[in-house]
């Protein structure tokens, strides 16, 4: 068969490696399974496109090559199944039916909602098991197996994965070297393609050109980093939450931050050395600096033991509370290096080896990157983004809202700082805020004395946090910030000149001979 041939005769390794695994899942299925038994879900994406030939090779495998003098199949009998919908792309439906017709694809059409129509179709159809073209990475994939029964709930059937391993430079490279027909979208710079309502060619394949008004995009093959494949879906903003509004505050909390479009954010060191005070943690408070000058706020940081668990529940805590955790420290290949175990249990998931970062370890530390030896290979898995920056030697590692960072100083920490910034600094994981322009208020009132006409400040403004020493301004357009320089951030509302004087004669009316010099 032309795409077994083309394999063969591919001096790619590694996709050899992944078709024959891909092919041995399919084999197994078949002889597991009648053909009756058996269906496809085909959505004319790429993964479900590189499935399809995937299953025509190992169909062909399986009843022998001498059943075919043709040397192809001119007729598919694995049943497709095929959701079509409203919101799909015209290009995505014109693609499905086209393939079908080639192909001779046995096209179960369901119009209704996903869920239903498989109910309906099962109790039809005696099919037992259906092929997916699911990868790790997909938000579907958490705790797949290359055979996973269906989840409770949905009607009893296998789930069969052939290429739940496959990378995004996978799925390219069999596609190019097969020369297999793709929807044209990929051609149009999508990476990743939804429903009409939530899909965007990717950014970052923009072609800059200043001649046309019309924006054009490089073919989706030509994406450098395939974690990145999703940053062409949109974004949903979920609905506003009203949270309390306290009487007397102290502080701006996390629901009032995320209404005024305030970005915060968790701090976490992993350590029993810091624990212990036998090293001194310096990462925290610069790191805190850095996120502070591009307008984010810093919620908490914390510092916890080397332990699965102890790492497991602080993410837990402070990945839904805020929109970024960092965490660093415990990464690397020693025992009490748990770092990225306690993220994976965090999120419900396990930790599974990614190729893609073993290839990075293996150029970086060399052969000792094998084996039982490749723990750091291993990652939560359904969950992992890798950012691999040309200053870096190995990615960074992000999993849904929480980075981990390998930096074990400030140097190191600076340097992968600046590859965030540039990396994700364009995009809504790590925008960059209003930058905030400080200034210093000082006086020498003692604080009885100052204690009064700032609690009626904090009446008079609920979001406002004071502490002690010092009191910063942070004016970010038309609002000003307000908040003492070792504590979180709080939002004074209205006009700047207007707030800013009222709030200098406040506290000047309380004490008439002292002043408050604005430096």
């Amino acid at each position: 068969m032309e795409i077994d041939k083309a394999i063969r005769e591919s001096g790619d390794q590694r996709l050899k490696t992944k078709f024959n695994n891909a092919i041995y899942v399919i084999q197994r299925a078949l002889a597991l399974y009648s053909i009756e038994e058996v269906a496809f879900s085909f959505n004319g994406g790429k993964d479900s496109t590189v499935l399809l030939h995937l299953l025509r090779a190992g169909y062909f495998l399986h009843k022998g090559e001498q059943s075919y003098s043709n040397g192809g199949l001119t007729n598919f009998p694995v049943r497709t199944i095929y959701f079509e919908s409203s919101s799909a792309f015209t290009e995505i439906n014109s693609f499905t039916y086209d393939i079908a017709s080639l192909y001779g694809l046995q096209l179960d059409i369901i119009r209704t909602d996903f869920k239903s129509g498989l109910e309906a179709l099962l109790k039809a159809k005696p099919i037992r098991a259906i092929f997916l073209g699911v990868r790790i990475g997909d938000p579907t994939a958490v705790g797949q197996e290359q055979f996973s029964p269906s989840s409770p709930g949905w009607p009893p059937f296998m789930r069969v994965n052939p290429i739940l391993d496959w990378s995004y430079r996978d799925v390219w490279a069999f596609i190019l070297t097969c020369k297999v027909q793709y929807c044209s979208l990929y051609d149009q710079g999508y990476t990743s393609i939804g429903s009409i309502h939530d899909t965007v060619p990717n950014a970052l394949l923009c072609i800059s050109d200043s001649s046309s008004s019309k924006e054009k995009f490089k073919p989706a093959y030509l994406l450098s980093d395939g974690r990145l494949e999703r940053a062409g879906r949109v974004k949903k903003i979920s609905p506003s939450v009203h949270g309390r509004s306290p009487t007397v505050a102290n502080g701006m909390d996390i629901v009032d931050s995320q209404k005024h479009g305030m970005r915060t954010a968790s701090v976490i060191a992993v350590g029993d050395e810091i624990l212990s005070g036998t090293v001194e943690d310096q990462l925290g408070p610069s790191l805190c600096k850095k996120l502070h000058s591009i307008g984010w706020s810093v919620t908490q940081t914390a510092v916890v033991q080397n332990d699965v668990d102890s790492v497991a529940e602080e993410v837990e805590r402070r990945k839904s509370a805020n929109n970024m955790v960092f965490i660093y420290g415990g990464v690397g290949p020693l025992h009490s290096d748990v770092t990225s175990a306690g993220v994976a249990k965090a999120f419900g998931v396990r930790l599974a080896p990614d190729e893609e970062f073993e290839e990075y370890l293996r150029n970086f530390i060399g052969d000792h990157c094998t084996g039982d030896r490749n723990e750091m290979a291993q990652l939560p898995e359904g969950i992992t983004e890798l950012f691999h920056h040309e200053q870096l030697p190995v990615p960074l590692i992000k999993c849904q809202n929480v980075i981990i960072l390998a930096a074990t100083n400030i140097t190191e920490l600076d340097k992968e700082w600046t590859c965030l910034l540039e990396l994700l600094g364009s995009s809504d994981s790590l925008a960059l805020m209003e930058p905030f322009t400080s200034k210093i208020l000082t006086t020498n009132l003692p604080d009885v004395e100052v204690a009064q006409p700032l609690s009626k400040l904090c009446l008079e403004f609920p979001d406002l946090h004071i502490g002690k020493i010092f009191l910063d301004f942070w004016v970010v357009q038309s609002n000003i910030f307000i908040s003492l320089s070792n504590c979180g951030l709080c939002k004074f509302k209205g006009v700047i000149a207007n707030q800013g004087k009222r709030f200098l004669l406040l506290v000047s009316k309380a004490r008439a001979k002292h002043e408050l010099i604005l430096q």
